[in-house]
């Protein structure tokens, strides 16, 4: 089942010719959700071929580098004839900036904008497979981090020990990993826990756009599959990085240890480190030792845990 990942834009406030600004692609076995939307998005999705079929778009903040991209990305839909309504999720305070974005085309769109603001620790968006949730950031403005939570799966089913149990091959085998109990020509009631393994859990994303270090982030990022986190500066700059509400790779690689993430992908990398941003990973890993930093185009495929 796909859950992949895709690097629209890395770059911090100012973009380079190597990143473009922040903007995150998730597709979800064929669901196309976009995080955040800098300048350039739009050619961004075509250069690395996601698609335009988003079902939705999920804001950090209102900050130029995560949303200018949005009149373009939108005038872009239209033309390519959406009809379907298009919900975009912000932080509680900025609908207004939002609004203003949407409409600046100054041009009527051939498909509805639903404009949704949220709070800190919601479930925004739901699914029957999974949920994204909303957590408390520190930025510089009214901010918010998402995770993607995938609901648990079934347990294994044990069929050598169920044909022990002298079940048949067939319908009773799917029934009983469904958890539905079956009864046997013997009149012998077998129940699923008998065969069936405990819940196994599903895949977690999660998105801080940009933040210091904070101990929602770590709640948010237990166990986490994959964190995406601000690594703004590396050592070299750390002061900057608290004046500024960012955190460094070494932060986002000690957040990631606390929370017990499988992977740590930095972003939002400073135009101060231009090329070679290999010394942030290094920053990071010394923290946590499966840190990389993430380039535009780059695509993760999560796995899931086992």
């Amino acid at each position: 089942m796909t859950l992949r990942v895709t690097f629209l834009g890395t770059s911090g406030a100012v973009p380079t010719a190597r990143r473009n600004p922040s903007g995150i692609y998730v597709n979800r076995e064929g669901e196309e959700l976009l995080f955040d939307c800098g300048e350039g998005t739009q050619r961004q999705m075509m250069r690395f071929g996601t698609g335009f079929s988003i079902s939705a778009i999920f804001l950090t903040h209102v900050h130029g580098d995560h949303v200018l991209g949005l009149p373009g990305l939108l005038q872009t839909l239209d033309f390519n004839d959406r009809e379907e309504a298009l919900t975009i999720y912000t932080p509680r305070g900025t609908t207004k900036t939002v609004e203003t974005l949407v409409t600046a085309l100054d041009a009527r769109l051939g498909f509805s904008v639903e404009i949704c603001d949220i709070r800190p620790g919601e479930a925004v968006y739901k699914h029957n497979e999974y949920e994204i949730r909303s957590f408390a950031t520190d930025h510089r403005t009214r901010s918010i981090g998402y995770a993607l939570v995938e609901s648990d799966r079934k347990g294994r089913f044990d069929r050598e020990r169920a044909e022990e149990l002298g079940v048949p091959v067939g319908p009773k085998f799917s029934a009983l990993h469904e958890g539905t109990s079956v009864e046997l020509e013997n009149g012998t009631t077998i129940e699923p826990e008998q065969v069936v393994g405990p819940p196994r859990p599903g895949r977690k994303v999660v998105y801080t756009g940009d933040t210091r270090p904070t101990e929602e982030t770590v709640e948010a990022a237990e166990n986490a599959d994959l964190l995406i986190h601000d690594a703004t500066f590396g050592d070299d700059w750390v002061d900057r990085a608290r004046e500024t509400g960012h955190a460094t790779a070494r932060e986002a690689g000690e957040i990631a240890a606390r929370a017990g993430a499988t992977r740590l992908a930095l972003t939002h990398i400073s135009s101060r480190y231009p090329g070679d941003a290999t010394r942030l990973a290094h920053d990071a890993n010394e923290e946590f030792d499966s840190a990389f930093v993430a380039e535009d185009g780059q695509e993760i495929d999560v796995a899931f845990p086992e």
